[in-house]
């Protein structure tokens, strides 16, 4: 039993905005004393947005075999149309 499927999408989603806001204050210059937002003052729909992101990257994590994206938000290579 692979490890990554006892981790939730929430703790996934947690760790990467802690990561993702350490690292953006890192290569953006930001002072030290500048607050890291913390998970608690994220909005409620942008958590969201981010535990479901993190839930669709955990379930294509564990079911390697299958087409990577399945998803109809995504044209598959070669089917996007491109333009104006």
């Amino acid at each position: 039993m692979s490890l990554i499927q006892h981790i939730s999408a929430e703790q996934l989603a947690k760790l990467f905005h802690h990561y993702q806001e350490a690292l953006t204050r890192h290569f953006s210059g930001y002072m030290k004393e500048d607050p890291i937002a913390s998970w608690e003052d994220t909005p409620q729909d942008e958590r969201k947005v981010m535990i479901a992101a993190a839930r669709l990257t955990l379930l294509e994590l564990v079911s390697p075999h299958e087409e990577k994206i399945t998803s109809s938000y995504f044209a598959k290579p070669g089917d996007a149309e491109w333009g104006c």
